[in-house]
């Protein structure tokens, strides 16, 4: 029997992969950069989604010049029907408003407003896959099955951000998360869900590191 041994580890209960990403092959999501979570005084504001704002404009930016697609996903409540009881229930502030249809609280943020050949894709869970068209975008805008990989910035890191990681992750995408270029509620949640992804959902990167990898257009 030839013995097969283990990747290599990094010491900290991950494995090192050898993936690279490829410009052809990705697709970027912008999770939920809406104004109700990203400005000053908003109701479900995000100080670090705010702070991390200019690594993401120059993470759509370099995507846009080297042709790789730029999907933007919106978290939408209805003012007339709950459509989400739970998250609701779970976040009492979203009962007298926040994220509601029809309000510019649900439009992207300025620096980040999407071009109009780019989609928008409208959720009402975490998980941007959930009951919408995010995976048959991803699967055919660049000719079928052609994307592999997602690249993840946004906010909230360790809610949408990470459940829509899980989920790309669950369907067979390599999974880049941006680890400044996706802002949390605090640095607890933000190192926990860094930590979770780099274990065992994919590859965390820096946006210097990101660029640096579209930049070189190889890999595997």
């Amino acid at each position: 029997m030839i013995d097969q041994p283990y990747p290599a580890h990094d010491g900290r209960g991950a494995y090192a992969i050898d993936w690279t990403l490829r410009a052809d092959r990705a697709v970027l999501l912008v999770i939920d950069m809406q104004n109700d979570f990203v400005l000053e005084g908003a109701p479900m504001e995000v100080p670090m989604a705010r702070a991390m704002l200019p690594n993401m404009v120059r993470l759509v930016e370099a995507c846009r010049e080297r042709g790789v697609p730029v999907i933007f996903t919106q978290h939408v409540l209805y003012r007339h029907a709950n459509i989400s009881p739970l998250e609701v229930s779970l976040q009492p502030q979203l009962q007298t408003g926040g994220i509601r249809e029809g309000t510019q609280g649900i439009e992207i943020v300025h620096p980040l407003r999407p071009l109009p050949t780019e989609f928008i894709v409208r959720k009402h869970r975490y998980d941007a896959f959930y009951n919408t068209n995010l995976d048959t975008l991803i699967r055919t805008m660049r000719g079928p099955h052609q994307v592999d990989s997602v690249i993840i910035i946004g906010t909230v890191t360790n809610i949408c951000c990470e459940s829509t990681a899980r989920s790309a992750y669950m369907r067979d995408y390599k999974v880049y998360f941006v680890s400044d270029a996706n802002g949390g509620l605090d640095e607890a949640s933000q190192a926990a869900t860094l930590e979770s992804i780099r274990r065992a959902f994919g590859r965390v990167l820096s946006t210097e590191e990101v660029l640096a990898e579209l930049r070189q257009g190889v890999g595997g």
